[in-house]
């Protein structure tokens, strides 16, 4: 089914014009034409159509400028409105483009903030953990000198008591050591003693005696002694000269004297020296 459009007011006009302008055309060429007569008649009629006809044709003009302004003023109304629209909706697209871009830029910088708040964070709590590591590694190395250094007294106080113990020790044996060998000494010396005293019996057993030359007469001999006690030599000293004589004679004779056992004092006792005191 079809819709037919209503007419504008302009558009009626020019319609109507132009039905009434060939309505008289038509007339004009389908009357019958007049009787020939004698006397011209006057043609008003026909100049009056004429008139009317430029009036039409000037009024059509004028309707159809009209129309072509109005139909100018809708087109541009239409290209208005749609530059508009169009127009509204770049604006629309930047604004939504802009609104975008400072959501994105919010975002953004919100994101930057929470970012730098978060690396603020683990700064501070990197920080914080290095301090605490420096402060617990200071005490450390801290209680660590201080037992390092009572380490150090310890040990240096018992070095000291020990060296004072070990002084003590050595000053008791050293004192027992003296005192053993002061004992040694005096064992020594009486075994020497009484050594010298068996040699001097045993030369008085085989010295010749004379009274008359030897009384209140002595000799000093030194005696050289294997291990065996056997007379290696004899070395006459001062004295009377009878007396070392004799006294010489009677240590060969013997050949052989008594001595100790004792390797230490056969040392003392490889020379003896003694004096010879003949007795009656």
């Amino acid at each position: 089914m079809f819709k037919f459009k209503p007419l504008s007011p302009l558009s009626l006009s020019v319609t109507l014009h132009v039905i009434v302008l060939l309505v008289l055309i038509i007339g004009d060429f389908t009357s019958t034409p007049p009787k020939p007569t004698t006397m011209a008649a006057p043609m008003q009629p026909i100049t009056a159509v004429a008139v009317e006809r430029k009036t039409i044709e000037a009024q059509i003009n004028k309707i159809k400028q009209a129309e072509a302004a109005e139909e100018k003023r809708k087109r541009d109304k239409i290209t208005a409105a749609r530059k508009a629209k169009e127009k509204k909706a770049r604006d629309e697209k930047l604004r939504k483009k802009r609104a975008a871009e400072k959501k994105a830029k919010a975002v953004a910088a919100e994101k930057a903030r929470k970012k730098k708040i978060a690396e603020q964070k683990e700064a501070e709590k990197k920080a914080a953990a290095e301090k605490a590591k420096r402060l617990k590694d200071e005490q450390r190395k801290k209680e660590q000198k201080i037992k390092q250094e009572a380490e150090r007294q310890r040990k240096a106080k018992e070095a000291k008591e020990r060296a004072a113990q070990e002084r003590l020790l050595e000053q008791q044996m050293a004192e027992e050591m003296e005192s053993r060998q002061q004992a040694r000494r005096q064992q020594m010396l009486s075994e020497i003693g009484r050594y010298t005293a068996l040699i001097s019996q045993t030369i008085q057993r085989n010295l010749i005696t004379d009274k008359a030359t030897m009384e209140g007469r002595s000799c000093k001999l030194t005696i050289s002694l294997a291990p065996s006690g056997f007379v290696t030599n004899v070395v006459i000293g001062q004295g009377n000269r009878v007396v070392c004589d004799a006294a010489k004679v009677a240590v060969y004779k013997a050949g052989t004297l008594p001595v100790s056992k004792d390797p230490e004092v056969f040392k003392e006792m490889r020379t003896i020296s003694l004096t010879v005191v003949p007795e009656f």
